[in-house]
């Protein structure tokens, strides 16, 4: 999983997106957060959880920088706390 960790360390978005996002992940609950996003029932192992949330923001991204319209800045933001809680959770694992 650290293949995963160092995907997050490449990942290069505005500052504010950033600081905003930390600032949420304060208080990710992942039970009610990833259920939200994901939709599962089941919520899935935290290295697939973020493996589908970095896809998932991508688009986000891609859709912020090309100025689209359905973009969601709060939907984004969700995905990027989500991303930091679930990559708290991998780091905070015994390998």
């Amino acid at each position: 999983m650290q293949d995963v960790l160092s995907l997050l360390n490449t990942l290069r978005r505005p500052r504010l997106l950033i600081r905003t996002a930390r600032i949420g992940a304060r208080d990710y609950s992942r039970g009610r957060h990833l259920q939200r996003l994901l939709g599962y029932s089941a919520l899935p192992q935290p290295g697939a959880a973020l493996l589908h949330l970095i896809e998932m923001e991508t688009t986000f991204e891609e859709m912020r920088c090309t100025r689209d319209t359905g973009y969601s800045l709060t939907r984004h933001l969700d995905i990027l706390i989500a991303i930091m809680g679930e990559a708290q959770l991998l780091r905070a694992r015994p390998n």
